[in-house]
């Protein structure tokens, strides 16, 4: 009985470690546009959220975000688009990246801008108008990525900044 009192003890405290270090990133919307619904997809296509926090316990891989004017695409195609891997950090330099792109067919559509929370701050970026230098115009312009290096942090995407 003893051992097995031990044993239990021993799974609870892992159990218990487990819960309390398990990876976890939200992504939150102000759309200030007055018009539009804040889009956020998974990378298999599913929609995460139309404008409410969205929390996932673990990465969030490849989403793409935008606001749905009416004019924009499935994947936010004629739209300003925002990319975005939300990780823990691994190993030096794997860890979360968002960026905002403009390589077509996306086209700029509304004032659009990001920001870490939770860590970070005030990494981000914003576009306020078709040349902005913030964004991806074309797909070797991998400056533009804003890199965080830290667990569990969290993305707040402005649209009509």
């Amino acid at each position: 009985m003893k051992f097995f009192k031990s044993s239990f003890a021993a799974a609870l405290v892992s159990t218990i470690i487990t819960l309390v270090s398990a990876e976890t990133h939200t992504v939150i919307f102000d759309n200030r546009c007055g018009r539009g619904t804040p889009i956020l997809r998974a990378q298999n296509g599913d929609i995460l959220s139309t404008g409410g926090p969205f929390t996932i316990g673990g990465p969030l891989i490849g989403a793409i975000a935008y606001l749905q004017i009416g004019s924009c695409g499935n994947n936010g195609e004629g739209c300003t688009l925002i990319e975005t891997t939300l990780r823990n950090p691994t190993s030096p330099g794997s860890g979360s990246s968002t960026d905002i792109s403009l390589i077509p067919p996306h086209t700029f559509s509304v004032t659009s801008g990001f920001g870490y929370f939770n860590g970070c701050e005030p990494a981000g970026a914003d576009c306020d108008n078709p040349d902005c230098p913030t964004a991806f115009h074309q797909p070797g312009d991998t400056n533009v990525q804003v890199a965080c290096q830290v667990n569990d942090v969290n993305l707040a995407i402005t649209f009509c900044l």
